[in-house]
């Protein structure tokens, strides 16, 4: 796991994974959905539903661990919330219907 660029496509994914559940999923025995509901239609509410939103809070840690400068730091998380981002779009591509 030393090769940065592993690190990286393991942190894209994480990202992705992890806004994807809370956005989109009910999670284990429905906790996320459950959390979704007790957030309500406010701020948070609306932040748990868009997983665009919820990437970028996802890649901060991961572009922490990852990073050895602020501003190694600040490019990773972009560019790991970016990855995120991408992926989110193509799943949904996939599933549209044609």
């Amino acid at each position: 796991m030393d090769s940065p660029w592993f690190q990286l496509v393991l942190a894209v994914l994480a990202a992705w994974r992890v806004a994807h559940l809370v956005a989109h999923e009910d999670g284990p025995w429905g906790a996320v959905v459950a959390l979704r509901v007790r957030a309500g239609p406010g701020g948070l509410g609306r932040l748990m539903d868009c997983p665009y939103c919820l990437s970028m809070w996802a890649a901060a840690p991961l572009s922490g661990w990852m990073a050895n400068s602020f501003a190694t730091g600040v490019v990773l998380w972009l560019a790991i919330s970016g990855g995120a981002c991408l992926l989110e779009y193509l799943s949904t591509a996939l599933r549209a219907p044609l």
